[in-house]
C-alpha cells in the first residue's frame, strides 16, 4: 500500500466538501455521474521501433505502452516458460511533482498491479515462448510510461499493456546454432500468443460514496481505493486496495459488483479496437 505524502498542492477542505455535495447528488466535479469513465481514446503502433505499443488517453491522463522482446535465458524455477517484466516509469513532464531518477513506490506500485493482473490468468501464453528448453526462450518486457497525469494511472496503463501486447508480434528466427539464437527484428512474424485479454477498474471512496475511475483532483482526497483485475472471462484476477480507510463487507459487495459491470464495458471497448485496428491507428487529437 503506497503511503508516500503527495507533492502536490494541498486540496483546500472547501473542494472536499465541494466534491462530497456532488456526491450526494450523483454528480462530479466535471460533470460525470459516479459510475462513468472518462472518455477514453487510444493510437495503436505509435512506437515503430517496438515490437507493439499503444497510446491510450483516459479523460487528461495519458499512457504509452511498448513491448520489447528480446532473446534471454529462462528463470531457473521455470525452465520451460518464456518471460515476462513490466516496469513503469513517470515521466517527469507528466507532473509538476514528478522528478528524475529511478522509479519510486508509485511507479512500482503500477507495474506490480498490472505485472500480476497479467500473471495470475495467464494473459500471456508463456510456455509458448521457449525456444530451447531450458536455456533460451523469448523474453518480453512491457514498458510504461506516463505522459500526462490526471489520476488512475493504473486502469490506462493496464488498457495500454494488454493493447500493445495484442499488437506485439515476435522477431523472426534466422538460425539457431548449438545454444546461439540469431533474430531479425526488422522481420515480425507471429503475433505474441496470449489467452485472454486483462482490464482493471479502480474505485474510490470519499464519505461513504464511490467514484469510478477517479481524476486527480478526487484522487488527492479520497478516504480508499480499490483496484479490481478481471479478466475476459469475468474472473477476478487481482485486487489492490490503497488508502487508510477499510471497506465494509456490503460496500465491498457493491463494488465488486460495480467493478464487474465496469470491466464488461472495457472489455468490449478493447475487442472494439482490436477488431478494428486500421480505425485506432490514426494519432490522438
Amino acid at each position: 500500500m503506497s503511503l508516500t505524502p503527495t507533492q502536490l498542492p494541498i486540496i483546500p477542505r472547501l473542494k472536499r466538501e465541494t466534491i462530497l455535495s456532488l456526491a450526494r447528488n450523483g454528480t462530479r466535479i466535471d460533470g460525470r455521474k459516479l459510475e462513468d469513465y472518462r472518455p477514453i481514446q487510444v493510437q495503436l503502433n505509435p512506437v515503430n521501433k517496438a515490437e507493439g505499443s499503444a497510446l491510450v488517453k483516459l479523460g487528461d491522463t495519458m499512457v504509452l505502452t511498448g513491448i520489447k522482446i528480446e532473446v534471454g535465458e529462462p528463470y531457473r524455477d521455470r525452465p520451460n516458460e518464456g518471460v515476462l517484466q513490466v516496469h513503469a516509469e513517470f515521466v517527469p513532464l507528466a507532473s509538476p511533482s514528478f522528478e528524475p531518477g529511478p522509479p519510486d513506490e508509485n511507479a512500482i506500485e503500477v507495474a506490480r498491479v498490472i505485472d500480476r493482473s497479467l500473471r495470475e490468468p495467464k494473459a500471456v501464453k508463456l510456455d509458448e515462448l521457449v525456444i530451447i528448453p531450458g536455456k533460451k526462450v523469448w523474453v518480453v518486457f512491457n514498458d510504461i510510461y506516463l505522459l500526462d497525469h490526471d489520476g488512475n494511472v493504473i486502469d490506462a496503463g493496464m488498457l495500454a499493456s494488454m493493447l500493445a501486447l495484442n499488437m506485439a508480434k515476435l522477431p523472426k528466427i534466422v538460425s539457431i546454432q548449438d545454444d546461439n539464437v540469431v533474430i531479425d527484428k526488422t522481420v515480425k512474424e507471429k503475433p505474441l500468443p496470449l489467452s485472454l485479454n486483462v482490464v482493471t477498474v479502480t474505485i474510490g471512496k470519499i464519505g461513504g460514496y464511490f467514484i469510478v475511475d477517479p481524476n486527480l483532483e478526487e484522487e488527492v482526497i479520497l478516504d480508499a481505493k480499490i483496484t479490481i483485475a478481471i479478466d475476459s472471462k469475468g474472473r477476478i484476477v487481482g485486487m489492490q486496495k490503497t488508502g487508510f480507510e477499510g471497506f465494509r463487507t456490503n460496500e465491498l459487495d457493491y463494488i465488486i459488483d460495480l467493478a464487474l459491470k465496469k470491466a464488461r464495458e472495457l472489455h468490449e471497448f478493447l475487442e472494439k479496437v482490436l477488431k478494428n485496428p486500421e480505425e485506432f491507428s490514426k494519432p490522438i487529437a
